[in-house]
């Protein structure tokens, strides 16, 4: 995919579905991308019903690209729910008369730079840890939003 998936609410789901076909560009696979990812299923779905399709879909793009989701590379379970969490608690503070184009634009660009806010909240031994990639761990320095 070549084009810029805000131009429009099309290129916004062209984006999404060659994410969901493992087609998307894994050089264009940016911390971004998977806030607008994120964003997109949480525009449609409750963070409950959200979670497992979100969770599936990064495990899924991961094995499409020749990666592999293991205890030390791929799918970070507590990253996951993290961003899930901080992508829904912004998405509730927008007005609901928004489109899902600018709900998407405005969590791109509130948390598209900000690939290591996790930090602020997790030890870097709690997070590397093979239990914290496999599943949710709490953090250890402060607590979430």
């Amino acid at each position: 995919m070549t084009s810029d998936p805000f131009s429009s609410e099309s290129a916004l789901a062209e984006f999404l579905k060659s994410f969901e076909e493992g087609t998307y560009p894994i050089k264009q696979w940016t911390h971004e991308s998977h806030i607008v990812m994120a964003a997109c299923y949480l525009t449609e779905l409750s963070e409950q019903a959200a979670t497992p399709v979100i969770r599936a879909g990064i495990k899924r793009y991961n094995l499409s690209q020749g990666g592999q989701n293991t205890d030390t590379s791929g799918y970070h379970e507590t990253l996951t729910i993290f961003w899930i969490r901080i992508v829904a608690a912004f998405l509730e503070t927008l007005p609901e008369t928004l489109s899902r184009l600018d709900k998407v634009r405005a969590c791109a660009n509130k948390f598209g730079c900000l690939s290591g806010l996790f930090r602020d909240y997790w030890s870097y031994d709690l997070l590397q840890s093979t239990e914290a990639r496999k599943e949710w761990r709490a953090p250890d320095l402060k607590l979430l939003p």
